[in-house]
């Protein structure tokens, strides 16, 4: 348990953390070895490799190769399917997208990748998943029942149910590239609420974002379509600004 407990063990000690995301069906894997290297010199520990679209097992493979052979992160699955599962990451979130109209993303795809998981012997991080307005492609792939931006009630509860459920993170998401972030007032809501570690994604385009998600209560941070873009240096920022927002 090895990841988990690195996540945890931040928490507890209230240290912020930031997880870049990685999409191998959107930069070469080659490409992807350099943007690890470079997050991890910016003060990145884990890195996040998953998408929304297809990937074939030969290009998520060279991509998890290039990352451990240019960086010492740890390295995170983010499968949107049992096609984003390989044995050479260091664990999988075994996520259910808590708000999806489509049992395959509720339960049949985390079963389906059950067996699999455990024959690759990685380690399972199980997780509740979210996805608010706008959802962006997430949120179309997903099926999912987007929650309203003023929907508070709705987020809590379904965070409720994840931590009874005896899931280990939530993870709330505006989606890949959403002009809008999970809002404000949603993420000091359920940080009230939950004892879970609480992840926000979707919309965190600087350093300004992450700065008020962090204060809201979130503790870890994930950017992806910034490094997609090549924009290094606001990665940079954002990576350096939540490790200085620690206590």
């Amino acid at each position: 348990m090895v990841v988990l407990e690195y996540i945890m063990d931040n928490v507890e000690r209230k240290k912020k953390m930031h997880f870049p995301l990685l999409d191998p069906d959107k930069q070469s894997p080659e490409r992807a070895g350099e943007l690890a290297r470079i997050m991890e010199e910016a003060g990145s520990a884990v890195i996040m490799v998953g998408g929304s679209s297809p990937i074939t097992e030969e290009r998520l493979n060279q991509t998890l190769k290039q990352i451990r052979e240019n960086a010492g992160l740890l390295i995170v699955l983010f499968p949107s399917s049992v096609g984003y599962l390989s044995n050479l990451a260091d664990a999988v979130l075994f996520m259910s997208l808590l708000n999806s109209n489509d049992p395959r993303y509720i339960i049949r795809e985390p079963a389906k990748g059950a067996p699999i998981i455990r024959k690759m012997g990685i380690e399972p991080i199980s997780m509740g998943y979210l996805i608010v307005e706008p959802g962006m492609t997430a949120g179309k792939v997903g099926k999912a029942d987007l929650i309203k931006r003023d929907d508070i009630k709705s987020v809590v509860e379904y965070g409720l149910y994840a931590q009874y459920s005896g899931m280990k993170l939530l993870y709330i998401d505006a989606g890949s590239g959403s002009p809008k972030p999970v809002p404000i007032e949603t993420i000091k809501a359920v940080k009230r609420d939950l004892d879970i570690p609480l992840i926000i994604g979707g919309g965190i385009s600087n350093s300004q974002i992450a700065e008020d998600a962090i204060k809201a209560g979130a503790d870890i941070i994930v950017t992806g379509t910034s490094l997609e873009k090549g924009e290094i240096r606001q990665t940079r920022k954002i990576v350096t600004f939540t490790k200085s927002n620690s206590n």
